[in-house]
């Protein structure tokens, strides 16, 4: 039989890893806002937190459609990280938003200079203007995660249940229950991209309101269990004579 030291460090234990599940789950690679309207220009704060208690993360590539360009890709610099841009060749030339694309940026790279890596408990965030938004249900914008050791973690699945979940921008669809983000920001194409990014403690990830109500519902449950395995205690314990 179990004392009541030994269930309530299981109960301990339980907890621990139930609240540790959905927290673990929520530190991805994510924008905000997440939808705009088409054909305007919108500026995105891509967040990277760091998931590794052993590595940094080192650097980031943000990977854009080119089925869909985008004519206008600007970026804000930020101090301690080398930024690189992609750019393809169309031809023929793609039309988007009533202009012919011939050329466009695919990809932007951030690359940590040595001792501004993305450590343990830490995240990171970049800032990005495009436009014209293509006039389309979504854009998936794919993120490849790169870490001190070497290791590459790709932000590339879409779905409910995906475990690597790309970062979304939603046009014409509606975004999922869950996400939070806001409508474009009209910024104007000769004025995007020199904003400041957003301090870390005004901007919260996505999913920051789903996993504390999940975390909350959790404690109350294993506090009902602990109150329930003290009265049974309580219950079998000899009376004194």
């Amino acid at each position: 039989m179990r004392t009541p030291t030994t269930l309530f460090a299981s109960l301990g234990a339980g907890l621990l890893l139930a609240v540790a599940t959905p927290l673990a789950a929520a530190a991805h690679v994510t924008i905000t806002p997440d939808s705009a309207e088409p054909g305007g220009y919108t500026t995105l704060t891509v967040r990277v937190p760091n998931e590794s208690e052993t590595e940094s993360t080192v650097r980031l590539d943000l990977r854009l459609p080119s089925d869909t360009p985008i004519g206008s890709v600007r970026y804000v610099p930020m101090p301690g990280w080398t930024t690189e841009t992609e750019r393809e060749q169309f031809d023929p030339a793609v039309e988007a938003g009533g202009t012919e694309i011939a050329e466009a940026v695919t990809s932007i790279s951030w690359t940590a200079e040595p001792g501004f890596e993305i450590g343990d408990g830490e995240f990171q965030e970049f800032t990005v203007s495009l436009g014209p938004v293509p006039d389309i249900d979504s854009l998936v914008l794919k993120a490849d995660q790169h870490y001190s050791d070497g290791s590459v973690v790709s932000w590339s699945e879409t779905g409910e249940d995906a475990e690597h979940p790309a970062p979304v921008l939603y046009v014409n669809a509606e975004a999922p229950a869950g996400h939070h983000g806001d409508a474009t920001d009209g910024t104007d194409a000769d004025t995007a991209g020199t904003e400041t990014p957003a301090a870390a403690s005004d901007t919260a990830p996505a999913s920051s309101p789903d996993v504390l109500a999940r975390v909350l519902g959790i404690a109350g449950l294993v506090a009902g269990a602990i109150g329930i395995a003290f009265g049974i205690t309580a219950r079998r314990r000899p009376a004194s004579d």
